[in-house]
């Protein structure tokens, strides 16, 4: 019955992974009734370590290379099992390969606002979402904290505690930087760089190296965006005020080389403040002709007269305000009319 046994036996020359599918974090060698030869040939591409697990206990690890499997190149191996130095007959040891390939734009986001006090804002909520990337680099860790003895064990397995433990720490961070929302939603490389600090050892324990992490995006919530972007509109506002009454003040010395001297200022500093009420008064009075001549004795017929030239000063004024913009050229016709009426 033992040498049935044996003959049913399939023993292995070649141990390889080709990694033919995406993903894949950790892959356990077929050896199910499957025996080593002692001298198989072991392949470790560039892209993997191989690990040898003797009953449950991790015994060598292999770097990238090509071995012959032996006494020599199996030392815990070999220890474990009491071989000595004339060992030739198969072995039977559970090989996994682990991909070290770096696994690039992994996405890590709050699935739910983050609640932290704000200096300025009081108290907020913030989301954030970025990208990350890692490779496995002790993969004896790996297998005693992550993958275990799985046939396979895939990046999308292990997404969601990377994920959840960064989430965990961003928070952390949040919470004790004390730096305002707007402050760190200026500096995301500074703020990324940070987490990546917070996060390296978390990495380093699961048998990980954390390459990169950046912060895409740090935001609040829809109705708190709204209350800052009306926050920010006010701001906006008393600026413009500002803005204006000093531009204002940088007129008044202009005005008075021009002509009309500070007579025009009026009308400008109406239209500057936005002051209806001044900017309509300043108006009327610029388009007043000038004042009609002292009324004759009580004897003599009153008579208003007004002068051609005057008349014709009053419009190139009024002609230079629809120039500006500050007359329409309805209310100029208007007014050219009524001036004109007064020759007759």
């Amino acid at each position: 019955m033992a040498l049935m046994d044996f003959i049913k036996k399939q023993f292995i020359d070649i141990l390889q992974w080709t990694e033919d599918q995406d993903g894949v974090l950790a892959w356990r060698f077929p050896m199910q009734e499957m025996e080593i030869q002692n001298g198989a040939s072991l392949t470790v591409r560039d892209s993997q370590l191989t690990v040898f697990v003797n009953e449950g206990t991790v015994a060598d690890v292999f770097q990238p290379g090509m071995y012959k499997l032996t006494t020599q190149t199996l030392p815990v191996l070999t220890y474990l099992k009491n071989w000595d130095k004339l060992f030739e007959s198969p072995f039977k040891s559970d090989v996994y390969f682990y991909s070290t390939r770096v696994q690039l734009d992994r996405k890590w986001g709050t699935p739910n606002p983050i609640t932290i006090r704000d200096k300025e804002f009081g108290i907020v909520r913030l989301r954030a979402f970025g990208i990350y990337s890692y490779h496995i680099v002790d993969p004896k860790a790996f297998y005693q904290k992550i993958s275990g003895t799985r046939d396979i064990y895939t990046r999308d397995e292990l997404e969601g505690q990377l994920r959840n433990t960064m989430i965990a720490s961003i928070t952390d961070l949040f919470g004790e930087s004390g730096v305002s929302f707007i402050d760190m939603a200026a500096n995301q490389e500074e703020f990324g760089k940070a987490v990546r600090e917070k996060m390296t050892a978390v990495f380093t324990d699961f048998g990980l190296a954390l390459d990169s992490l950046v912060v895409q995006n740090i935001s609040l919530p829809e109705e708190l965006q709204k209350v800052l972007d009306q926050r920010i509109s006010m701001n906006m506002l008393g600026d413009m005020n500002r803005y204006t009454q000093y531009q204002v003040a940088n007129s008044i010395p202009l005005a008075a080389q021009n002509e009309g001297g500070m007579a025009g200022l009026g009308v400008g500093l109406g239209a500057g403040l936005g002051f209806g009420q001044v900017f309509g008064q300043n108006i009327s009075q610029a388009m007043q002709p000038q004042a009609a001549p002292a009324a004759a004795p009580a004897a003599a017929p009153a008579a208003a007269a007004v002068s051609p030239d005057d008349v014709v000063a009053t419009l190139e004024k009024l002609h230079g305000l629809v120039e500006k913009g500050i007359l329409s050229k309805e209310e100029f016709e208007a007014k050219k009319a009524e001036l004109l009426k007064k020759l007759v």
